[in-house]
């Protein structure tokens, strides 16, 4: 099959401060190499600061590789010309989905004006032919008529971000990532999203990048896992293989921290008694 993505040797560096004023250079993500097939989906998971997201923000386009290549569709990210037509160009190919959709979408327009504001961008439709996508859209991702003259503020956590993935399927893009697109939502809201990603998939034809520090998550979404740890991928393989039979010592105490069946967090002498919110 062939690849959507291929990241070459990426290396990110960031220069910070350190307690005594002085700068010093932190290695994000350190020589990695890894591919996602057309209509595949392959997540990268790590704990916080392993360098996931910096890759997956390289690929979108939104930091700048200080080394190695990142190629879509064979073709060589780094190399785009600046410029709207460029940028357009670049956007129709990767759309990125992330972990709070209520930053993303304008909390002034409807969720019709939002959708079909990606629409007015990249494709050469009249108004009623934009609205009428704009429909179909958000019927795609699970929502109805109701919900298209509704603003973000009147929408729960869970439509929120299906309006989001609507607008970045909206330009048919040939990879989505998705950073931590569902850590935000209850078990079950999450269990109905990550449905409607796999629904998805088969139907357009998308290939899926998927972000997440949750392997929990990672088993229902991905064919493929790769683990990071300190900029690097430290291993990698079909997720199955990779969450039943571990290899690596830091992979394993990801899987330890999951919560299993029946587990409860200890309550400290004092707490009030916790509800559940509905």
């Amino acid at each position: 099959m062939s690849a959507v993505l291929e990241v070459r040797g990426l290396r990110k560096e960031f220069e910070v401060a350190s307690a005594d004023g002085a700068r010093e250079r932190i290695v994000a993500v350190d020589g990695i190499d890894f591919t996602v097939p057309a209509n595949g989906a392959v997540a990268i998971v790590g704990e916080s600061g392993s360098g996931k997201s910096t890759t997956a923000r390289i690929v979108a386009g939104l930091e700048v590789a200080g080394a190695g290549e990142v190629l879509v569709e064979g073709r060589e990210r780094a190399d785009a010309r600046r410029g709207r037509a460029s940028r357009r160009a670049r956007a129709k190919q990767v759309q990125m989905v992330f972990q709070d959709p209520y930053h993303s979408l304008d909390p002034r327009q409807t969720v019709a004006a939002c959708v079909a504001e990606v629409l007015r961008e990249h494709f050469d439709l009249g108004r009623r032919d934009r609205a009428e996508r704009a429909r179909e859209l958000v019927e795609r991702v699970g929502l109805d008529q109701r919900h298209l003259e509704r603003r973000p503020a009147e929408l729960s956590g869970g439509q929120r971000q299906r309006v989001a993935i609507a607008r970045s399927l909206a330009v048919e893009p040939s990879l989505l990532i998705l950073d931590e697109a569902v850590s935000a939502l209850d078990v079950s809201v999450q269990a109905q999203v990550l449905n409607l990603l796999a629904e998805l998939r088969e139907q357009l034809v998308v290939a899926f990048l998927f972000i997440s520090h949750d392997l929990a998550v990672v088993r229902q979404i991905s064919e493929e896992c790769l683990v990071m740890h300190r900029g690097r991928i430290i291993e990698r393989g079909p997720t199955d293989h990779v969450l039943d039979d571990p290899q690596d010592p830091y992979t394993r105490r990801l899987l330890a921290a999951i919560p299993r069946e029946g587990w409860r967090p200890r309550q400290r002498i004092g707490d009030a008694d916790s509800g559940v919110d509905q």
